[in-house]
């Protein structure tokens, strides 16, 4: 008789693809306003990597910059990127339409700006301490831990161990007092 073979047999090793010539420049890496983006995706969804990028911004920035949107970002010349990160880091404001930018009548200086990146996450700190600071209402939901935006919080938003309500037992007093007598 012979011997059951499943599960036994070595796993196939995985056949190797010839290389091309424009896979050893790929970089995996492409560093843009302090973040790291994808080397393998298309430029205009890897610049959506950046928080504060969306895909329209990305669309405007890659047409400002002149760069293909639908190419690689690990293959671009260092030209490209190096025009790409020109635009993206100092002419995003100029070229967003006011209605795009994310901060219009900034609460410090009163223009509309566009803020990206970690300065983003600084900023937003900054909004939510301050509306503390003044003891808003917002403020106060958010110190609470509670919703800030309106919604009904009776039954949903619960956190903690205990949700609804506990049943006292039946048959445990009974036992119980069945065992003392």
């Amino acid at each position: 008789m012979a011997k059951p073979t499943a599960g036994k047999e070595k796993p196939k090793k995985a056949e190797e693809k010839p290389k091309k010539g424009s896979d050893e420049e790929l970089r995996h890496i492409v560093r843009i306003l302090n973040t790291d983006l994808a080397g393998k995706r298309q430029v205009h969804m890897a610049l959506t990597g950046i928080k504060g990028v969306g895909r329209r911004c990305a669309k405007i920035f890659t047409e400002r910059a002149g760069v293909d949107p639908n190419a690689t970002l690990g293959l671009l010349p260092d030209a490209e990127i190096d025009k790409l990160k020109k635009v993206v880091e100092e002419d995003a404001i100029n070229i967003l339409p006011v209605w795009m930018v994310n901060r219009r009548g900034d609460i410090e200086t009163g223009k509309d700006i566009h803020i990206m990146g970690m300065d983003l996450n600084m900023t937003l700190r900054e909004d939510l301490d301050l509306m503390k600071k003044m003891r808003s209402y917002k403020g106060l939901r958010h110190e609470r831990g509670l919703r800030v935006r309106g919604q009904k919080t009776r039954s949903t938003g619960r956190t903690g161990a205990i949700v609804g309500v506990s049943r006292k037992r039946e048959g445990a007093p009974a036992a119980g007092s069945a065992a003392k007598e």
